[in-house]
């Protein structure tokens, strides 16, 4: 049942973020018993990185809430998850907790993983949550002949609310703990718990990206896609990997943090110049990554033109009735999700995802059942056999549309506004070489 789940999640995953990278998975102990500890910014999202991509399987610790909606309940007992009882929670019972931690300690102790979010909660906010006590409460109290090692990981989304964006799942160095004795209750001396839980938040601080408002969050969001551009070695190389723009934008975030310390007004100056270049690209309805680093070259301009009109007219014979077929329960799963979360941005890629695996596996059926009154039985299974597949060849045209605007839009601007294309090439170079001075004063 589980390995059936975990399959179906991974292409879950495959279908809703365009890419999925991971960072330190040499990093996690292979046998002994582990605790991975994660940050949480992205509901029942979150847990299914670790459920697929950890190289051993883990135990996930979830709210007892869960257990009971239909579906949701099978899923993630399906899993192995065990309930745990919040006092946030309506009609929780923490008298239940007492067992629970006695089960996960047996559980590490046989040499198992576990996986929880010390946080307590999925959220939103710019930075960390203050850690509850249950995993250091948990670890000090596991025995076993092998000492439990504690693994922070860190969850990065490029844009968590948007489908087909890209998530980065950050394995740090784990580290041992030491058992404690227990008091009458199976509690951990206090101190050693404070101790625990305080060095449990700095390690995912150390694979997490903080900062104190969503502004900072924001510039250095904007000010790494800028200096990922410029700083690309030919306008074809790609884009950089998720662990390499992690480690990036911590440093943009490390100096952003020491400029407004030591000069705020020079930070602000900075921030309007980053802000001010991207609404010009944004004008033009291009990114930073449409702007060459060289000229342009009429045969590059073709031969790439070429290449892309050539995988265009292999996508197009499913993609396009795949556009006409998807294109309203696409907006239809939008519409509910956002009308379901409200504002609560956290939950939205979980509400999408629900929504689709309803919406769509139902147009396909219909689909199919319209075919099979009007053709007969081998065509209906035939549609609902190209039906998914259609759905994915709209996908891949529809982005490989939206590369070749924005490339189209480029060589239009460089073509009918050549003293503006150029002043965009000279901008940005200008732009990274005074953050890059910045940089070099602030040491980081």
């Amino acid at each position: 049942m589980r390995a059936l789940l975990v399959a179906l999640l991974r292409f879950t995953l495959r279908i809703f973020f365009r890419r999925v990278e991971t960072e330190g998975l040499t990093r996690v102990p292979k046998t002994g018993p582990l605790m991975f500890v994660l940050n949480h910014p992205n509901s029942l999202v979150d847990p299914v990185f670790v459920l697929c991509v950890a190289p051993r399987p883990a135990s996930f610790l979830a709210k007892a809430p869960l257990f009971r909606i239909p579906i949701v309940g099978s899923l993630v007992r399906g899993v192995g998850s065990i309930p745990v009882e919040r006092r946030q929670d309506p009609g929780a019972d923490l008298t239940r907790n007492r067992e629970m931690f006695a089960r996960v300690r047996r559980h590490l102790g046989a040499g198992a993983a576990v996986a929880l979010f010390p946080e307590g909660t999925s959220h939103s906010d710019p930075r960390l949550k203050p850690m509850k006590t249950g995993a250091a409460r948990i670890a000090l109290g596991v025995s076993s002949p092998v000492p439990l090692q504690i693994q922070p990981v860190g969850l990065f989304y490029t844009d968590k609310r948007t489908f087909r964006s890209a998530a980065l799942v950050y394995f740090g160095e784990p580290f041992p703990v030491r058992p404690a004795p227990l008091d009458a209750a199976s509690e951990p001396p206090p101190d050693l718990v404070k101790a625990l839980t305080d060095r449990i938040g700095q390690a995912l601080g150390e694979v997490t990206l903080q900062a104190d408002a969503f502004e900072a969050h924001d510039f250095v969001a904007r000010t790494e896609r800028i200096l990922a551009s410029a700083r690309r070695e030919s306008d074809d190389a790609p884009r950089p990997e998720l662990a390499e723009e992690f480690g990036f934008r911590r440093r943009v975030l490390a100096g952003y943090n020491a400029l407004k310390a030591r000069d705020p007004e020079r930070l602000e100056r900075i921030r309007r110049r980053v802000l001010r270049y991207e609404d010009k690209l944004r004008g033009a309805g291009i990114d930073p990554w449409d702007v060459p680093v060289g000229r342009f070259s009429t045969s590059r301009i073709l031969v790439l033109t070429g290449l892309f009109l050539l995988r265009f007219l292999v996508l197009i014979p499913l993609g396009v009735p795949g556009l006409l077929l998807h294109y309203l329960p696409y907006r239809l799963v939008g519409a509910l999700s956002q009308r379901a979360v409200g504002n609560y941005d956290d939950i939205l890629a979980t509400a999408k995802a629900a929504s689709a695996f309803i919406v769509f596996p139902f147009t396909w059926i219909v689909v199919a059942w319209l075919v099979w009154r009007s053709l007969g039985t081998a065509a209906g299974i035939a549609a609902l056999l190209a039906a998914p597949l259609s759905g994915y060849a709209a996908l891949r045209l529809a982005e490989l549309a939206d590369r070749a605007l924005g490339a189209v839009r480029s060589v239009g601007l460089w073509l009918l506004g050549r003293r503006s294309f150029l002043h965009l090439q000279i901008e940005r170079r200008v732009l990274r070489e005074d953050i890059l001075v910045i940089a070099a004063e602030l040491g980081v």
